[in-house]
């Protein structure tokens, strides 16, 4: 795992670097870490942000993502090959394509010492089709699900759907996680009440500091497939005791605690300081998700001014993508410029609609676009993360680019967990509504019309994500993708649909990018996935 190499980084970057310690801020870690369990068989990580919303169907927050494929299992998973693999369950298929049967693998157990059933499996999926964009088309195609004694769930479509597995094996936001029954009946617009879940970490309540630490134990009674680990498919082995996420929001001392060993893991380095962490033989860096991320922007369209599509137009001509790769990454190693809301790099790449913001030839045409709309100088209210390394730069250069087009702009900092909170809300402004706010995707989220959540239409009231564009003419091309078989017309949909999408302003991709992790060379087997996983990592003294 140790491989020392310095290829280009977008056909898999695998370097390895190093460098001083600096040790006030490695003491200050260390007494953070004071009393905590023994180190040898602990792994010890820093994450991208810290873990408050523990319900990973209720967000699509990745934090929340990761710590559920801490605790929960899936029913299939997806492979490196993208392939879907049985996790939990096999599955058959009948002739006529409308009947699945998944029938789940002996011996799965929840974290409380309950059988995982049937009825389990189709609580589960029926929340999580209420609130995944893949699953609600998904859900749109199915006719029934029923238990056939404990340990089979059988699913009956209305009509032949091709992505039936795809969807059940999506590999990152929202993952259909499996939760006892009792849980997944809660509401999906509330979060679960228990972490409960089949997974391979059992999830330690008592410990849980909000902010501070999450920290998670083997569970000793998960029975692991046979499979090699790959992806989120095949063997989940735990090698270590615990797994502890620990919070350290300045960088500089997440640098030092990797480098003196207070700590084994950090996520998501900032570009600026791989320079450093490169030097030393006793890390390693690499690119674990060679997707990708695709950072965003995404307008609400409730409330004014952004309800106005000319205004919209206007703030999306007044952007630069080269100024916010720039500013957010740097080191054009990293990063590419890149219209294509399905990622650069796929078979549904394709630039219409894209040409002037990725040139950063639009601001003549967004003050035109303004003048034209009406535009009364409304405060456009941008949400602002200041504690995340990924985040905090696209909201100061989009407000720049806003003011410097005629825009009234208010940025209003805050940490990403409160973002997260927040985006939910579909209340005014002048209750805590939002106009504006950019996150992050990996590629796998975002690489066809049915994964993407931004180019779903369903408005407010149906399931739309955050910002909520009521479009029924988005909807009708992701039903026609979704049926379609011919790989040809699959892409012209998806040309059309991103058209659409740019004329409509449902959000902005401002580039496409990759986050290499470091770890200590302690550390074994930490895996290539669209996630952070934590099986089948093992831990030398």
């Amino acid at each position: 795992m140790n491989n020392k190499t310095r290829s280009n980084p977008w056909s898999g970057l695998q370097s390895v670097l190093g460098n001083a310690a600096r040790l006030s801020a490695a003491a200050a870690v260390g007494a953070l870490l004071l009393g905590t369990a023994a180190q040898a068989q602990t792994i010890r990580a820093v994450k991208h942000s810290a873990l408050r919303v523990l319900d990973p169907i209720i967000t699509t927050a990745y934090m929340s993502r990761n710590h559920g494929y801490m605790v929960y299992d899936t029913l299939v998973a997806m492979d490196e090959n993208f392939e879907v693999q049985p996790q939990m369950a096999s599955w058959e298929i009948s002739e006529d394509g409308l009947t699945y049967t998944f029938t789940l693998r002996d011996g799965l157990k929840f974290h409380d010492g309950a059988p995982v059933t049937a009825e389990d499996v189709i609580a589960s999926i029926k929340r999580w089709g209420e609130r995944d964009g893949m699953g609600q088309k998904l859900m749109d195609f199915v006719a029934d699900m029923s238990a056939d004694g404990d340990n089979v769930m059988v699913m009956t479509l209305k009509e032949p759907y091709g992505l039936v597995l795809n969807s059940l094996g999506k590999p990152s936001s929202n993952v259909p996680f499996i939760m006892p029954k009792r849980l997944a009946d809660t509401p999906s617009t509330e979060p679960v009440a228990e972490q409960i879940g089949s997974g391979p970490f059992r999830f330690v309540e008592d410990e849980f500091q909000p902010g501070v630490i999450t920290v998670y134990e083997k569970f000793e009674d998960y029975v692991p497939r046979d499979e090699p680990a790959s992806w989120a498919a095949g063997g989940k082995v735990v090698k270590v005791d615990r797994v502890e996420w620990v919070v350290m929001p300045d960088d500089q001392t997440t640098l030092s605690a990797l480098q003196s060993g207070e700590i084994d893991y950090w996520e998501s380095p900032p570009s600026d300081l791989l320079p450093i962490l490169q030097g030393s033989p006793d890390l390693t860096v690499k690119n674990l998700n060679l997707l990708g991320y695709q950072t965003i922007m995404r307008p609400n369209f409730l409330h004014p001014p952004m309800d106005n599509k000319l205004i919209r137009q206007a703030a999306l001509e007044a952007l630069n993508q080269q100024d916010f790769m720039d500013a957010m990454i740097g080191n054009p190693e990293l990063y590419q410029l890149c219209g294509a809301m399905f990622i650069c790099g796929t078979p549904l790449e394709t630039d219409v609609g894209s040409a002037d913001f990725v040139n950063g030839t639009g601001m003549d045409k967004a003050k035109a676009l303004l003048e034209e709309a009406g535009y009364d100088g409304t405060p456009v209210v941008i949400m602002h993360p200041t504690d995340v390394a990924t985040l905090r730069t696209q909201p100061v250069v989009a407000a720049q680019a806003l003011r410097d087009a005629g825009f009234t702009v208010d940025l209003q900092a805050m940490d990403w967990q409160t973002l997260v909170g927040r985006r939910a809300s579909q209340a005014p402004i002048a209750d805590g509504g939002w106009n504006m706010f950019f996150t992050n995707w990996v590629g796998a989220d975002v690489f066809n019309p049915i994964v993407n959540n931004m180019v779903n239409g369903r408005g407010p009231e149906n399931g739309g994500w955050f910002g909520w564009p009521d479009l029924p003419k988005a909807e009708e091309l992701r039903d026609a993708y979704a049926r379609s078989t011919d790989p040809a017309e699959q892409k012209k949909i998806a040309e059309e649909l991103q058209a659409f999408g740019y004329d409509e302003v449902m959000y902005v991709p401002i580039g496409q990018y990759i986050v290499p992790s470091a770890w200590s060379n302690k550390l074994e087997g930490v895996l290539d996935a669209p996630a952070p996983l934590f099986w089948n990592i093992s831990k030398t003294e």
